[in-house]
């Protein structure tokens, strides 16, 4: 009857062995998982508030949008000027004899 008990014992034992390796192995892999969160939540704020910042930058870039068309109306009215140039040149220097001639 006693090596009965004492088998059972031991059987107890180790089942309690493996139990206790076991739950140590759940702590530490929670913990590692619970780790990685808290690491990616901090990445996560940081980014928000770089998003945050960037969005407040634009803001701040688009409030004078108004200026475009005017902006626009006056480099149209450049280019057409410059395209004006550019015409009275070609006419002038193709109306003019050019005093150097290529020879072949």
């Amino acid at each position: 009857m006693s090596e009965l008990i004492l088998a059972r014992s031991e059987t107890e034992l180790f089942r309690w062995n493996v139990m206790n390796i076991l739950g140590i192995v759940v702590i530490l892999a929670v913990v590692a998982l619970l780790s990685l969160l808290v690491a990616l939540v901090a990445t996560i704020d940081r980014n928000v508030v770089s998003i945050g910042a960037t969005l407040g930058a634009i803001t701040h870039n688009t409030q004078n949008t108004d200026l475009i068309t005017t902006t626009a109306g006056g480099v149209d009215a450049v280019l057409a000027e410059g395209l004006n140039h550019h015409l009275f040149l070609t006419r002038v220097t193709m109306a003019v004899e050019h005093p150097v001639s290529v020879q072949n």
